[in-house]
């Protein structure tokens, strides 16, 4: 057996709950979504595999163009409340004194809060969404999935969850690359985090598999538009 193929029947066994205990304890919705978690895995892998040549492009020009590490880790907020380091190519430049943002009461935060410091690599990574491709790796670790409600960082879901109704639902299941959300106009600096909330309990209420492909391709669409 070669050891790509071991690789991937490894991941799709490290899961919390083997696919016979799932059947014999949990409902037919949960093992649906415990089976999309591993379908999202291996596709993730799969695809960190065929995108080499050009993830290794990308950390060569972020490498070339400005000082610091190739990737940007920061903590955000998955499935149950737990945290993780998510994963996106440096598209800033490091600054040390770089002040912390506040996002306006009801606004979400993310795209380039206070000084820009975007390099000119990091302005084409992001206006096509290449410095999301690292998150395929928190795919494969588990962290994320391919479609769900999008991770935020500790301080705002702590401000979000007080402040908007059902905001802490939406880490019922695991937080995604893409979402409903995002698809649907709720993307990006300054929209409304309570229009967010209610489209992340409306993707978790009505999950599809069906959904979950509608809202990929849609994806494509969005970041053909080149929207940061």
């Amino acid at each position: 057996m070669s050891p790509i193929v071991s690789l991937l029947l490894f991941l799709a066994l490290a899961v919390p709950m083997s696919a016979a205990l799932l059947a014999a304890v949990a409902p037919a919705h949960t093992l649906a979504l415990e089976a999309k978690y591993v379908i999202g895995r291996l596709v993730a892998l799969s695809a960190l595999m065929i995108a080499t040549p050009l993830l290794m492009s990308i950390a060569l020009a972020v490498v070339i163009t400005s000082r610091g590490p190739v990737l940007f880790r920061q903590m955000r907020v998955g499935e149950g409340g737990e945290t993780f380091a998510m994963l996106k190519f440096r598209s800033m430049r490091v600054d040390d004194a770089a002040a912390a943002f506040v996002p306006v009461a009801g606004a979400a935060p993310g795209g380039v809060e206070g000084v820009d410091r975007r390099t000119a690599v990091g302005r084409f990574i992001r206006r096509t969404s290449l410095d999301e491709l690292p998150q395929l790796w928190n795919v494969v670790r588990g962290d994320m999935c391919l479609v769900g409600p999008r991770p935020e960082r500790p301080e705002h879901v702590d401000r979000f969850s007080g402040e908007i109704p059902g905001y802490a639902a939406r880490h019922r299941v695991r937080v995604g690359l893409t979402g409903l959300a995002q698809v649907a106009g709720a993307r990006g600096a300054g929209s409304c985090m309570a229009t967010r909330a209610q489209l992340d309990n409306e993707y978790i209420d009505s999950w599809s598999l069906g959904l979950d492909m509608r809202i990929l391709g849609r994806t494509v669409g969005a970041v053909l538009r080149g929207a940061e």
